[in-house]
């Protein structure tokens, strides 16, 4: 425990010299450090699909100063220190999780989930259970926690089955008004049904379905640059071959992932 310490110490000295001295960081405000926030996250993302453990700490890293840097401003400005911060975070651990420091049972993930959000709920006398999804959240990501709150309180399928078949039947109503019908605001909605029944479907099977899509988005990347530098070999552009050549390379590419 010291050795950490005296680490997290480090960086807070490392950061009130940085604050007072270097041009570039004195200069800063929450707003112009935000989209570098979100970058640093994604990095960090990256770095877990791609299984780079090294990586993982570096990008960890990056985000701590982050933290301690937001936490430096809001001193300066009298509002909050990292002391704040922290005990903000370890009161709430402690009120969120009665099943370890008070009196409730909770013997499974889902249980201690479902107690989370109606801790939630009544702490901050929010009067919707999806208060808390902000708004800004990617629709894909945001669709999945819509749906984690809600089940939350109970409202939830019971059987993945019952989901699949969700899925199904939007799926059905997608193709019909798709066929039947050239009024693009319905076939948007129905798509949308149909994505959203999926992540539902998903969560059910206990698959992120982000990280599903990310995966799939590489694999598609991988399979694509491998056909583009065949045909470089061949000395040919692709819109030069026909969907058949193409497939063959295709299957190279996924035959060697295997």
């Amino acid at each position: 425990m010291k050795k950490k310490l005296e680490a997290f110490e480090r960086l807070l000295l490392i950061m009130d010299e940085l604050r007072e001295k270097c041009p570039w960081d004195k200069v800063q405000t929450f707003e112009s450090l935000r989209h570098l926030t979100i970058e640093e996250t994604y990095e960090l993302s990256e770095a877990i699909l791609e299984k780079k453990i090294d990586e993982v700490k570096k990008e960890l890293g990056d985000l701590m100063l982050h933290i301690v840097f937001y936490s430096k401003i809001g001193s300066e400005t009298g509002d909050f220190d990292i002391t704040d911060v922290l005990n903000y975070i370890s009161d709430k651990l402690v009120f969120r999780h009665p099943h370890i420091y008070g009196d409730v049972e909770a013997h499974d993930p889902k249980t201690v989930k479902d107690n989370w959000e109606k801790i939630k709920l009544s702490e901050k006398g929010r009067e919707s259970v999806l208060s808390g999804v902000p708004m800004a959240l990617p629709p894909l990501v945001k669709a999945y926690r819509i749906q984690e709150k809600v089940s939350g309180v109970g409202f939830d399928w019971e059987e993945p089955h019952q989901v699949w078949d969700k899925v199904l039947e939007e799926l059905g109503e997608l193709k019909k008004e798709v066929e039947t019908s050239s009024d693009k605001e319905k076939m948007e909605n129905e798509l949308g049904d149909l994505i959203f029944a999926i992540i539902n479907y998903a969560r059910f099977i206990d698959v992120n379905p982000e990280d599903a899509l990310e995966k799939t988005n590489r694999k598609f990347i991988r399979r694509f640059q491998y056909l583009e530098s065949k045909a470089r070999e061949l000395g040919k552009s692709l819109k030069d071959m026909t969907l058949a050549e193409m497939d063959v390379f295709w299957e190279e590419a996924k035959g060697m992932e295997q």
